[in-house]
């Protein structure tokens, strides 16, 4: 019964790490496209936004986060062949 305990806290701690990353990788996502966007689109920063640079940001905002998960899937499916191959490699 003791041995079930630390691998349930294991599960318990890697959940939290996880979610942790995910956080931290959001946070980073805002902030770059944030950045990248404003430098792109906002060219004289005043009280309001007029039209142009609403659907500039809007536009830059999409293509970024389809970029960003196009990035993200590619990794996590490269990581995922990668892990995949070196177990088969260690049967060998």
């Amino acid at each position: 019964m003791a041995a079930t305990a630390p691998a349930a806290e294991n599960v318990e701690v890697m959940s939290q790490v996880k979610q942790q990353i995910a956080l931290a990788n959001a946070q980073e996502m805002l902030s770059k496209m944030t950045e990248k966007c404003f430098k792109k689109c906002i060219h004289k920063p005043g009280k309001t936004l007029d039209a142009s640079e609403q659907r500039c940001i809007s536009q830059c905002m999409d293509r970024f986060m389809d970029s960003w998960n196009l990035v993200s899937r590619t990794y996590g499916n490269r990581l995922q062949r990668d892990h995949y191959k070196g177990a088969a490699d260690m049967a060998d």
